[in-house]
């Protein structure tokens, strides 16, 4: 699993994870791997939980709430064909999620699928809403995650729900301007959020690059388990990462070319842009899959080269060993008692030098040939 920035969407500080969703962790270069923090988190919340914001434009106003007040101009604005509306709840209780759902008249499981926000990246069609999911992904301490979000879309209202690490209006498309973002309509402010979202994906992939070279180059010094490790663990979040990132190639395919959904065809064309970059991001991520399992076959074959050489320079030192062994058990110990007794002739010297000698042609042959 990932729990979902480099960066977070729209340049925010990167947040710590979220202890919620845990994600594969991955050491940076030349370090060991890491693990979840469970400790709590240093940086502030985005935002805090179990709030709404509502903000609405009509007739060149604009209004926007937060509270109670954003749910009382919420039915003022979805009662009034002339708004358009966005709905922002971050982490809800069921009672104000339930509320919110009711204002919106929801389908009971779309209102489900808010409430359990347990999704995988989806595009789900129910009358004449649009409920998208996508996953913003992030790097933090060591360790990429993903964070679900979930947007509801109709002909006038958006409703985008996620965590409280999360914050829409920090993505620089709204930045600009909400008043202008809302004014070309909800699925605009959609592809707004979900934009700024995926240009974040960029960066992360640029980290696994940088990874990747830097494995590369150490696999060619030296091979050991912390090696391995952290190739496992790179491959393991590439293949989340494709996980999260290949559905949602298929879900702004569907969004930028079906007329029965509810985006304009003005607005479609953003759509595929976004489709565009998702295309160019799942490539990248293959590509750089297929640069993980060359480095674990290149990590393989150093430890096998590394295996080999140990063997010949054993067998080296074998042939010398033997060699002499060999002399000695022919004399035995009783011959080499009394030739230090000086009872023996010099026949005894003339032997152990003549294995002395050997050894030593032994050992000249075998390092040219480099075997020790």
């Amino acid at each position: 699993m990932i729990d979902r920035s480099l960066s977070e969407p729209a340049g925010r500080p990167a947040p710590p994870v979220h202890p919620d969703m845990p994600v594969s962790s991955i050491a940076s270069a030349g370090s060991k791997p890491t693990t979840t923090p469970t400790t709590p988190p240093a940086t502030p919340p985005a935002q805090l939980p179990n709030t709404v914001r509502v903000v609405s434009l009509e007739a060149g106003v604009l209004r926007d709430l937060e509270g109670d007040p954003a749910l009382t101009e919420l039915r003022r604005a979805v009662a009034t064909p002339e708004a358009r509306v966005w709905v922002d709840v971050c982490e809800p209780k069921p009672g104000l999620l339930a509320e919110v759902c009711r204002i919106l008249e929801l389908h009971p499981l779309l209102a489900e699928d808010l409430a359990e926000r347990d999704q995988r990246a989806k595009i789900d069609q129910i009358g004449e809403l649009l409920h998208v999911v996508v996953f913003s992904l992030g790097f933090d301490g060591g360790q990429y995650y993903d964070r679900e979000l979930d947007f509801v879309l109709g002909k006038r209202v958006l409703l985008s729900g996620h965590s409280r690490w999360w914050d829409p209006r920090a993505t620089h498309h709204i930045r600009v301007g909400l008043a202008q973002a809302l004014g070309r309509g909800p699925d605009y402010v959609l592809w707004a959020l979900c934009d700024d979202t995926i240009d974040a994906y960029f960066p992360i992939l640029d980290r696994l690059g940088d990874e990747i070279d830097a494995l590369e180059d150490e696999v060619v010094d030296r091979a050991d388990r912390g090696l391995l490790a952290r190739l496992f663990e790179l491959k393991r979040a590439l293949i989340e990462i494709r996980r999260i990132t290949a559905p949602e190639r298929e879900m702004f395919n569907v969004l930028s070319s079906r007329e029965e959904v509810p985006i304009s065809a003005d607005n479609r064309l953003y759509f595929r842009d976004a489709y565009d970059h998702l295309i160019r991001l799942t490539d990248e991520l293959d590509t750089y899959r297929e640069l993980a399992s060359a480095t674990l076959e290149a990590y393989l074959s150093t430890v096998n080269n590394n295996l080999s050489l140990i063997m010949k320079r054993l067998t080296g030192v074998t042939v010398v060993v033997a060699g002499i062994g060999a002399v000695a058990g022919i004399f035995g110990m009783s011959e080499a008692q009394a030739a230090f007794r000086a009872d023996e002739g010099p026949g005894f010297w003339i032997v152990t030098l003549g294995s002395v000698i050997l050894a030593a042609i032994a050992v000249a042959i075998l390092r040219k040939v480099d075997w020790i």
